[in-house]
């Protein structure tokens, strides 16, 4: 039996496809095996968001060929899409496959024989953009990913998803639930809805079809999950109606994650974000009026040309004075074929590193602030299949991450407790009811 083994760089939405790409593997015959347990083919699945997207990849490339020397090495991914030519350069590589391509991997893949040149099959964007494929994460972690969306019809100044994943598409209300259920039937306790731009789900052949709000409510039912949560938002299409419904739903989980990216409506607008901080700060002040205890966390972007010293400090009072959990803090980076790429105002790379710096520790300040709110409150944890230190880790559904000794009964199991303490590590220290009820 010929044996695969994958790596995943970048996104939620890129978990769920390797999964998926896996799945294809084991119908045609091949065993799943871990990346250090010398596969005959190797996929790497890649991204363009995070920086030095090249470099990571040859790494990965050399990484693989030192487990097995003589293994068949594919690309897959945004970067495979972006830049094909640039990576069948790549020592080692043998097949680039690019975003239309990559779920016909097997088909390609046909014969192991390493050529003397990297093969590529990748064609225009544009071709896949009315083309939504499936793709959900599974029995590699206690949480599936659950892709419902991709593309996006954004035309955000630093981005280049829309060049590597085409136009904003979706599949039905009716194909995702079907979905639901079946990784219910499977045991999964909870679901991330992943997609590029998430809240823009319901377009199919380039036409509005569904609204976001609908996929939730239909969600809302399905038997079996516990939990569901939104991966990413944008704040424009994170509507009140969405907030009220997550307050008082039976699965979703008070957790939001929305992207502002710069607390500066200058910045905003050569962004081409599609909305000011006013409307920010009116989303979180709403969720937190009807979901006190609601887990925030910010995607924001230092650095960006333009952004002086000022717009800089505009931003971290900004989200200083938010009542928010955490922050996803990105170092700006040029990428070809952007409108950012030629904007002038650029930032010192030692700035884009003492900004970077700065909001990273007024991530760790609010988490700890969230966390410390939220001692001495009854929880429902999902445990993690993991071990440290003879501890697992687990979250609450406002996604406050405990720990407590490993017990692998507990594994995949939600279990009331209490929030005893915060420890030095910045975890929250655990214990079952039934012991607090027993002192």
């Amino acid at each position: 039996m010929k044996k695969v083994a994958f790596y995943t760089l970048g996104c939620k939405l890129n978990f769920s496809e390797t999964s998926t790409i896996g799945r294809l593997f084991t119908d045609a015959g091949y065993a799943v095996v871990d990346f250090t347990a010398g596969a005959d083919v190797y996929v790497i699945n890649t991204c363009s968001v995070t920086e030095h997207a090249d470099k990571k990849c040859r790494k990965v490339v050399k990484e693989a060929l030192k487990y097995s020397p003589h293994a068949y090495v594919t690309i897959v991914g945004c970067y495979a899409q972006l830049k094909p030519t640039e990576i069948a350069e790549i020592e080692g590589v043998d097949m680039v496959l690019g975003a239309a391509e990559k779920f016909r991997i097997v088909e390609f893949i046909s014969d192991l024989t390493k050529q003397p040149k990297a093969v590529v099959h990748q064609q225009n964007i544009e071709k896949v953009n009315h083309n939504f494929i499936a793709a959900y994460s599974i029995g590699d972690r206690t949480r599936t990913f659950l892709k419902v969306q991709d593309g996006c019809d954004y035309p955000c100044t630093y981005c280049t998803i829309p060049l590597a994943r085409g136009g904003s598409r979706s599949d039905t209300i009716e194909n995702v639930v079907n979905r639901a259920q079946q990784i219910a039937e499977s045991g999964v306790k909870e679901i991330v809805l992943t997609g590029v731009n998430l809240g823009d789900f319901g377009i199919r052949d380039g036409k509005r079809e569904d609204k976001f709000f609908d996929l939730v409510k239909a969600l809302d039912e399905v038997e079996g999950i516990e939990r569901i949560r939104i991966s990413s938002i944008e704040p424009n299409l994170l509507s009140n109606e969405i907030i009220e419904f997550v307050a008082n739903s039976k699965r979703f989980v008070p957790h939001f994650h929305i992207p502002l990216q710069s607390g500066s409506n200058k910045i905003l607008g050569l962004m081409k974000r599609r909305y000011q901080r006013e409307l920010y700060t009116e989303r979180v002040a709403k969720i937190k009026a009807v979901m006190p205890n609601c887990c925030i966390g910010v995607d924001v972007i230092v650095g960006f040309p333009g952004e002086t010293h000022d717009d800089f400090l505009d931003t971290y009072q900004f989200l200083n004075e938010l009542e928010i959990s955490y922050l996803h803090v990105f170092t700006y980076s040029e990428r070809e074929q952007t409108e950012a790429a030629e904007m002038k105002g650029i930032v010192a790379g030692s700035q884009r590193a003492d900004r970077s710096k700065m909001l990273h520790i007024l991530s760790d300040k609010k988490r700890r602030a969230f966390y410390e709110s939220q001692i001495g409150s009854i929880a429902e944890v999902l445990f993690e299949d993991d071990q440290k230190s003879g501890f697992m880790h687990g979250f609450t559904k406002n996604y406050v991450k405990v720990k407590a000794k490993y017990d692998p009964v507990m594994v995949n199991e939600i279990k009331t407790v209490k929030l005893i303490e915060l420890s030095a590590d910045g975890e929250v220290e655990v214990a079952e009811i039934q012991e607090v009820l027993a002192h």
